[in-house]
């Protein structure tokens, strides 16, 4: 019998099950992949989550993988451009993009470390009902014999299309339809800055660096265009970066290493995220368009949270249902501003709103002002303090 069974083991199972059994919980984390592995998927680390990565002590890992720091994020609208870099969050300055091969390792090894047991490729079958309670899991790893666990709590870390949210039917509410689609591939020979990223003509552009002296370039189209970009997935490609004629001509230069790759699979949506004996974290009960590239930044954020409600329900602290209606308002309360924010600016298919156009001209050549511009990617300066019409009017009237 465990405490904790946790379905998922990347950035946002893998944290939980550290966290829970740093506490001293005996945790059963299980994934149908094995490590290292990669996934169709975003992998930039803010500030605020490398400033988690440091207090869990996992920071020095992720700097000896070879992977960069990132220290500034550049908006490129091509009339043109503005660079900054956000206020730290303590001593931490630099954000990074780990491939996720590197990064969902390195949070396996820190859950095993801290005690949990891992299983990898272990695909889950079923959750095991004690009447109306989640009791624990039936599965089993390929070749071997269907096994059962319980525990006093499944929490579902295995993303959007996440099993456990579906078994126990978990509401979706603030539900948007997929706004965005794209696929990227990795480049050796092209050097970028930061984060680079381009708005041209209903397109996003982004380049940054990653392990191994590799460059991340992706393209991102409207969602209605997805089948028509699907159709002929290079030459789509290089016709949008065609768009930046530098940009383009950097990535001619290097060389290709790996296939493109992408998806239109970005619904966005809240979910409940517990009932009795289950819960979710990251991506399976909160999920928006990849345009700001909150992710794992995300999952670190609510895995702590999650902990938190979790250690308070079973030491007795809180009732359990209490601390885990804490969790939903306090991982919505911190969402809902970003969540928002993303969706605006996703929605390639129309312009920016021209508040939003005014804004952004007025930060060019007020470098205070666009670093914090730049801090509400990061999570370092609060949107709703940053976008409160009277600092956007201030911005635009000093210009």
């Amino acid at each position: 019998m465990y405490d904790a069974i946790i379905v998922g083991a990347r950035c946002a199972g893998s944290p939980t099950a550290m966290l829970l059994a740093r506490q001293g919980y005996r945790v059963l984390l299980v994934d149908k992949a094995t490590f290292p592995s990669d996934v169709v998927n975003g992998y930039y680390v803010h500030q605020t989550a490398v400033a988690r990565l440091k207090r869990w002590g996992l920071l020095d890992k992720l700097r000896a993988s070879n992977c960069p720091p990132l220290l500034t994020l550049t908006f490129d609208f091509g009339d043109f451009a503005l660079t900054g870099s956000p206020p730290p969050v303590g001593d931490v300055v630099e954000g990074y993009a780990p491939r996720r091969t590197v990064l969902d390792k390195l949070l396996v090894e820190a859950a095993v470390e801290a005690g949990a047991e891992l299983r990898e490729g272990f695909a889950v079958q079923e959750l095991v009902w004690n009447g109306a309670r989640i009791a624990g899991i039936r599965g089993r790893v390929k070749g071997g014999a269907t096994v059962t666990e319980r525990a006093r709590i499944v929490i579902g870390a295995d993303g959007r299309h996440s099993l456990v949210a579906r078994t126990v039917k978990a509401p979706a509410y603030h539900a948007q339809p997929a706004l965005t689609c794209w696929y990227y591939t990795h480049w050796s020979g092209v050097p970028a800055e930061g984060i680079e990223l381009y708005l041209r003509d209903r397109r996003l552009l982004i380049a940054c660096r990653t392990n191994d002296g590799l460059t991340l370039v992706l393209a991102t189209w409207p969602h209605g265009e997805f089948q028509e970009v699907r159709a002929d997935i290079e030459r789509n490609y290089f016709k949008s970066l065609a768009l930046v004629p530098a940009l383009a001509e950097r990535v001619c230069s290097g060389k290709r290493e790996e296939r493109f790759v992408g998806t239109a699979d970005m619904a966005n949506f809240f979910r409940k995220p517990y009932g009795v004996g289950w819960t979710l974290v990251g991506d399976a009960g909160y999920h928006k368009d990849p345009y700001t590239g909150q992710g794992i930044t995300d999952s670190f954020r609510d895995a702590e949270l999650l902990t938190e409600a979790i250690d308070a329900g079973f030491s007795g602290c809180r009732p359990l249902d209490e601390a885990l209606a804490d969790y939903e308002r306090q991982r919505n309360t911190a969402a809902m501003p970003m969540y928002e924010f993303t969706l605006q600016l996703a929605n390639l298919a129309a312009p920016p709103a021209p508040e939003l156009q005014q804004l952004f001209a007025a930060l060019c050549g007020n470098q205070a002002e666009t670093n914090r511009f730049i801090g509400t990617f990061a999570g370092t300066v609060p949107i709703p303090e940053f976008f409160a019409p009277e600092n956007v009017q201030r911005i635009i009237n000093a210009r």
